[in-house]
């Protein structure tokens, strides 16, 4: 046996029809590369809102997927019709699934990608790729690869009517921050404070508790609030 393609035929999985010995190895094959990409999209997740039942739906999907593809191979006579009804089914997942992210859109064609290929029988491509496919994934996320430059961040500062606001943060900014543009000017709690709104980029070396703690210091211990650009990270003082 010099390659694994002669270690499928000697299991007899070069049979026109599948057999079961060669059933229960798509299942477990396809299980596992769905569950290489379940763990992959968990490790590498940055967003605020991780959903266990959409981790579940990779598995499920995925090795679903590789028992249609050998169906369609399987059936022949009626391969036309059995295609264009996966073709369907596929619309439905499309239309009818409220995804987060392009990104977990990706991830489900790729679970996808890999039940076809074990449904199509090229074991070793489906393998290869989806290995290679999950490698390059993980260690872009790791590099933290096409992260913007500078992170942004939108800051809101409460303080009261008596604060010089325009002129009391600029020590602090200055030793915290690549630059900063103020948005917004807003008088509330009837009129006794004011909120002021920032659109700040951080250096690299501050420390965002640090800052805040500072600038609760200049605005008499009133809020402060911190928050990235995507939504449900933040830092309040």
């Amino acid at each position: 046996m010099n390659n694994p393609t002669d270690l499928f035929q000697s299991l007899g999985f070069n049979q026109e029809i599948p057999g079961l010995s060669e059933i229960v190895f798509a299942m477990v094959l396809s299980f596992g590369l769905n569950f290489l990409i379940a763990v992959v999209y968990q490790r590498t997740f940055r967003g605020s809102q991780f959903s266990q039942d959409y981790v579940h739906t990779l598995l499920i999907l995925g090795t679903c997927i590789a028992v249609v593809v050998m169906v369609v191979r399987i059936d022949k006579d009626h391969r036309n019709a059995t295609a264009f009804g996966i073709f369907a089914a596929f619309s439905v997942i499309r239309f009818r699934t409220l995804l987060q992210t392009p990104r977990d859109i990706g991830f489900l064609f790729l679970a996808m990608a890999a039940g076809m290929g074990v449904g199509a029988r090229v074991y070793m491509l489906a393998t290869a790729t989806t290995v290679l496919l999950c490698a390059i994934i993980y260690v872009f996320s790791r590099m933290d690869l096409f992260a913007p430059a500078r992170a942004s961040h939108y800051l809101r500062i409460r303080v009261t009517n008596d604060v010089d606001y325009d002129g009391v943060f600029t020590d602090s900014f200055t030793r915290h921050l690549h630059d900063y543009d103020m948005i917004s000017v807003e008088s509330i709690q009837a009129g006794m404070m004011t909120e002021l709104v920032y659109l700040v980029h951080l250096k690299e070396l501050t420390k965002p508790r640090e800052f805040v703690s500072e600038l609760q210091q200049l605005n008499g211990n009133n809020r402060v609030l911190l928050t990235t650009t995507p939504p449900n990270r933040f830092l309040v003082g």
